[in-house]
């Protein structure tokens, strides 16, 4: 049976920041070369830094994480991961943000003490995927919001510029390429062709 300490940190994207993370994990007293760290979403466990440090988790163990969602965000596959953490490898979990969630107490009783913190991983696990769920759906509320103000999305339509009928007939008759055609009027070859094949000038 081990005694190490573990930390693990996330971060969605490459220019968020983990400095947060990596400033907590320290002052725990988590040595730089037991922290890992991956810069991926937390939709699901592909990620190999999760994956170097499951292997390196052993019966004894505590792994420490600044909050439930670093470790992910999707309810099910939290469950999953979480029971192969504390029930079957046996190792301690503790929550920074969450000074409740700390399996290393097991509450006197070793039995009661794993059922509390099993319920209190479940109802938190909840929460971290209904909080992105719910992110989601404000996401999408707002963007439906501004499209009935008449805000649009998106790259904005190119217009036909005036000289487009002259240069589609050149190329229509041959004398210029559709590469050509599409430099003289200072757009892409797609949009061109996308142009010229047009109901309206066929």
């Amino acid at each position: 049976m081990n005694n190490n300490i573990y930390g693990y940190i996330r971060v969605s994207t490459v220019a968020q920041h983990d400095d947060r993370q990596w400033v907590a994990m320290e002052k725990f007293g988590i040595p730089r070369e037991r922290i890992f760290a991956d810069r991926q979403s937390g939709k699901d466990f592909n990620r190999p830094a999760y994956h170097k440090l499951i292997t390196q988790l052993d019966q004894g163990d505590t792994l420490v994480i600044k909050s439930l969602d670093r470790l992910g965000r999707n309810y099910d596959e939290m469950i999953k991961q979480l029971d192969i953490i504390t029930r079957q490898k046996e190792v301690a979990l503790v929550v920074l943000d969450l000074p409740l969630l700390d399996t290393r107490n097991r509450y006197g009783n070793d039995l009661t003490g794993k059922l509390i913190s099993n319920l209190v991983i479940q109802l938190f696990s909840y929460v971290a995927q209904t909080e992105r769920e719910m992110n989601i759906k404000r996401t999408s509320e707002g963007i439906a919001a501004a499209k009935a103000r008449g805000v649009r999305f998106g790259r904005k339509a190119l217009v036909r510029p005036p000289e487009f009928d002259d240069v589609r007939q050149q190329w229509k008759d041959g004398v210029i390429s559709e590469r050509e055609a599409a430099k003289m009027l200072g757009v892409s070859r797609p949009t061109f062709h996308k142009w010229a094949y047009a109901r309206n000038h066929k």
